[in-house]
């Protein structure tokens, strides 16, 4: 199964209210593990950053003034992402930049039956924890450590490792690719071996064995059994 997981950056938080995607960023999953293929690219929004947007992702005015056009880089997205479903961390708002963008310059819509929200997946497994990457990162594990801006790139790719784990790790994948199973040839049974039979073991002491005995016995002085016969017959005269 091929599955894209992405992420945006923009000049704001409303496409409806003039804002405009500057930075996309996907990951390719298939059978839930990265296959190494990635789509990134820069836009020119043609208006200029604001500054809370700029102290987000850092992508400046002077960055951004050489970069193409969204309507340039369509061809090479649409190719990259297919038909494939598409993970996003509070997918409403990634979705809604991408259809924005897609319909300003003409290209039909993504159908939203195609969002993956990950942001709607961690609420639903850990309810009232907190649910923002970086900290799904710290629950799962996963090295943010070089993660100083936001980066549509960057957040794909740590976003696609956090998917995977709310899923359920790794294990996920073991029954989605075929294996050979190896089934190894029946070994011959091995032909019984005869016991050897052993002589008997000897428990009644032999004549020498009693009188080195006997004569231990003369040695041992005021012995505790010879105390224990001497009360029993006072006890019974």
């Amino acid at each position: 199964m091929r599955e894209i997981v992405f992420d945006t950056e923009t000049t704001g938080l409303s496409f409806a209210g003039g804002d405009r995607m500057v930075e996309i960023g996907c990951v390719e999953l298939v059978n839930r593990c990265e296959t190494g293929n990635t789509f990134h690219a820069y836009f020119n929004p043609e208006r200029t950053m604001p500054p809370e947007a700029f102290a987000v992702h850092g992508l400046g005015d002077a960055f951004l003034s050489d970069k193409p056009v969204f309507s340039a880089g369509v061809p090479a997205l649409l190719d990259f992402i297919g038909d494939a479903p598409l993970i996003a961390h509070n997918a409403g708002f990634d979705f809604s930049f991408l259809n924005g963008e897609l319909e300003r310059c003409g290209h039909p819509l993504v159908c939203r039956t195609r969002m993956v929200d990950t942001l709607q997946i961690a609420r639903a497994k850990h309810p009232g924890a907190k649910h923002t990457l970086d900290a799904l990162c710290s629950r799962y594990g996963v090295d943010r450590s070089h993660r100083v801006l936001h980066g549509a790139l960057l957040d794909a790719q740590l976003l696609a490792q956090v998917y995977v784990e709310l899923n359920g790790g790794r294990q996920i994948g073991l029954g989605l690719v075929a294996e050979t199973i190896v089934v190894a040839a029946p070994t011959l049974a091995a032909a019984p071996v005869a016991a050897v039979a052993r002589p008997p073991r000897r428990f009644s002491p032999s004549a020498e064995e009693l009188a080195a005995h006997a004569a231990f016995l003369k040695g041992v002085k005021e012995p505790l059994w010879r105390s224990g016969e001497l009360a029993g017959a006072a006890a019974s005269g």
